[in-house]
């Protein structure tokens, strides 16, 4: 690594470079006793600190960079001061600002208050207040503290990492952002919102593909959908799954429920996809709609929900449960309209109620679960049992 002095020219010469071996410093401290106040242990371990450095090396306005061993650069910082261990092993900067490398090309820019640079430069820390923005594309980063490891490829951020991408801005504990592959892995507490489509995303567990503009999680995760003009939200929750934010769609898997706030609507299943501008919701597996309000279960091989237009379209083994009057539906396509809750059944229609006892079959039925339905086109059997007695 070499350090470049650019302020103290009397002393170093204008083309004058220090070399510094330095491998890191190593701060021994013995165990405290039992009546050592954890005051005093604070201040030996300054004490200890600040004899491990040189007054006498400690200069000002700094150009600090780190090669790898064909002479690339990896980093370059500036800094208002560099102060030097007696060992010449660790050099702590102040006010640093520069730009990370990769591949000879500067791709980071960096800022901070503090810093700390070992002497083989293959980690340069920096703490208080960071900054980190990719020159590539412009995604900002933000937190407490920043590591970067040139030979991983890898951006490390501690204590609160913030990120802001085109008009979408994450939170998490703490990050790591893959500089190669522009991945941005985050951790604890996360939370993404995106303005477009609007949505909030959050898990203990996040990795954002910056590049393909896609969002992902293997943990439990929750999405909430922004209903312009109003306070309710359609929300979902989810074992795993992940965004597209360019499609503006959520594909959902493990134990997956989105609940619709107009009408009140719960979908269910293994897989599903949430398309937030289209507004529907579309299932390739087997799939469950509840309506609380009227006490209506809806299943299907698979189906698609219109959001816009509140309309369900299933197909496959339908069967739809009613429990105001105990009534059963069967069909191999079903169009079910939430709001007014009249459908249309085609292709092996059945329908059971057991107040007033009735049973129905044929080609093709409409109504309404709760209330009755009519059957017809082709043959039709209708059956019911007053006061015991059986007429077909």
């Amino acid at each position: 690594m070499l350090f470049r002095s650019q302020a103290d020219r009397k002393l170093w010469g204008p083309s004058t470079i220090l070399h510094l071996g330095l491998v890191g410093i190593l701060v021994l401290t013995s165990a405290c006793g039992g009546g050592r106040s954890r005051t005093a242990e604070k201040i030996a371990q300054d004490r200890q600190q600040v004899e491990e450095f040189d007054n006498s090396l400690t200069f000002n306005d700094l150009s600090l960079e780190g090669f790898d061993k064909k002479g690339q650069l990896w980093w370059k910082v500036k800094a208002k001061q560099a102060r030097y261990s007696k060992d010449k092993k660790v050099a702590v900067i102040m006010q640093p600002a520069g730009e990370l490398y990769q591949d000879g090309k500067a791709v980071i820019e960096v800022s901070a208050q503090r810093g700390e640079v070992q002497e083989d430069g293959e980690t340069i820390l920096l703490r208080g207040k960071i900054t980190a923005k990719d020159k590539r594309n412009g995604m900002l980063l933000t937190g407490g503290e920043l590591e970067w490891q040139p030979k991983n490829d890898l951006l490390i951020v501690r204590n609160n990492v913030t990120g802001d991408y085109q008009k979408t801005k994450v939170s998490a504990n703490g990050g790591r952002f893959l500089t190669r592959a522009k991945k941005l892995e985050l951790e604890g507490n996360v939370v993404a919102i995106s303005a477009d489509p609007a949505a909030r995303f959050q898990s203990e567990r996040v990795v954002w593909l910056v590049g393909e503009k896609k969002m992902m999680s293997d943990r439990p995760l929750q999405i909430a959908g922004n209903i312009p003009g109003q306070t309710a939200q359609n929300q979902a929750t989810s074992g795993q799954g992940e965004i597209d934010l360019d499609r503006k769609t959520a594909r959902l898997t493990q134990g997956t429920q989105i609940n619709l706030t107009d009408p009140p609507m719960q979908i269910s299943g293994n897989s599903l996809i949430w398309n937030m501008e289209a507004k529907t919701v579309v299932s390739n597996e087997p799939v469950t709609i509840v309506n609380p309000q009227e006490n209506i279960t809806l299943n299907a091989n698979q189906g698609r929900l219109d959001i816009a237009t509140k309309t369900a379209y299933l197909t496959g083994n339908v069967r739809g449960v009613g429990q105001k009057n105990q009534s059963q539906l069967g069909s191999n396509r079903l169009t079910y309209n939430l709001e007014t809750q009249n459908f249309l059944a085609e292709g092996g229609v059945t329908y059971r109620q057991a107040d007033p006892p009735l049973s129905l079959s044929g080609p093709r039925a409409t109504g309404t679960i709760q209330d009755g339905i009519v059957v017809s086109g082709g043959r039709v059997v209708t059956e019911f049992i007053p006061d015991g007695v059986l007429f077909r």
